[in-house]
């Protein structure tokens, strides 16, 4: 998933002309997972409270648990999820910034003229998207399904060559 997101603007900080956001797919929200948890808990509820009537009172601290560990797996999968990646894109320079869900950056920087974006197609195996310049290779949007990371490559591609070659806004008369 992209999204776009202006940057502050400055002498260190010229304005790109392209910039995306990548984030991972969250099918499950916080509303969701809270009727999901509802769900659980009343289910292994009602099996504890039978286990419980016929006797085998043990059991309920067992579907506690597991109601428990069900919540533990997706508050962890959850903070998993705050990872995102920016790509800008100026004249001078794209830098594709990784920010890990403790909120630790790591950049990137190419020259525009110089980078190559590069999709590779595995065998059984999803896309690998990557940056390519002088002999380095930074693999980036591994979260992306196999056709975002087509579509993204294809606006970078489109954006790399404006940069390369800008319009200069004269025209040839004939």
């Amino acid at each position: 998933m992209t999204e776009t997101h202006p940057l502050p603007q400055g002498p260190d900080n010229p304005e790109p002309s392209f910039r995306a956001v990548l984030t991972p797919h969250r099918s499950l929200g916080p509303r969701g997972f809270v009727i999901f948890m509802l769900a659980v808990s009343t289910i292994s509820f009602g099996t504890g409270l039978l286990f419980f009537l016929m006797g085998a009172w043990p059991v309920v601290g067992f579907m506690g648990l597991d109601v428990l560990l069900i919540y533990v797996a997706f508050r962890i999968n959850f903070r998993a999820l705050r990872v995102y990646e920016t790509v800008a894109l100026t004249g001078d320079a794209l830098t594709v910034t990784r920010v890990a869900p403790d909120g630790r950056e790591q950049s990137w920087q190419f020259n525009p003229y110089w980078v190559r974006v590069r999709v590779d197609e595995r065998v059984g195996l999803s896309s690998e998207l990557s940056l390519a310049s002088h002999g380095k290779r930074l693999i980036f949007g591994a979260f992306l399904t196999d056709p975002e990371r087509e579509d993204f490559a294809d606006a970078l591609k489109d954006a790399l060559r404006e940069v390369r070659a800008p319009d200069t806004g004269q025209t040839a008369f004939a």
